[in-house]
């Protein structure tokens, strides 16, 4: 009997510590995360003609956006972002004429499971 209860304590132990390492992994697998930015986070650019992102896992087209505004936060994206549907990994979406200035990029990223992430960051037109 005792014999039987340290293979049942061994294996409630093992389930404990891999457990939360299994969910975790799994979780994570679930939400798609930028690989590359262009123009890239931080960025002092030439005026680009688009914005794009590529992300580490495939998109949902209906649901990703992808959003640039100026530094009073007017948007000065035009149309709607698209995902590339040979590379349904790429979030692009057209730019005017950008004059000189500081500008954000926002981004929300479905992955093709539903799982919704997003983020923004700066870039600079010279």
């Amino acid at each position: 009997m005792n014999q039987q209860w340290n293979m049942v304590s061994r294996f409630i132990g093992s389930m404990v510590v891999i457990g939360p390492m299994v969910f975790h992994a799994n979780n994570a697998a679930a939400h798609v995360f930028p690989r590359k930015e262009s123009p890239a986070a931080g960025a002092t650019v030439e005026a680009p003609a688009e914005v794009s992102i590529r992300f580490d896992g495939p998109l949902e087209p209906s649901f990703s956006t992808l959003t640039v505004s100026d530094s009073s936060g007017k948007r000065v994206s035009t149309g709607d972002a698209k995902v590339d549907p040979q590379q349904p990994t790429d979030l692009s979406v057209k730019l005017p004429s950008l004059a000189p200035g500081h500008y954000t990029v926002q981004w929300a990223a479905v992955a093709s499971d539903g799982h919704r992430t997003h983020g923004d960051y700066p870039f600079d037109v010279k």
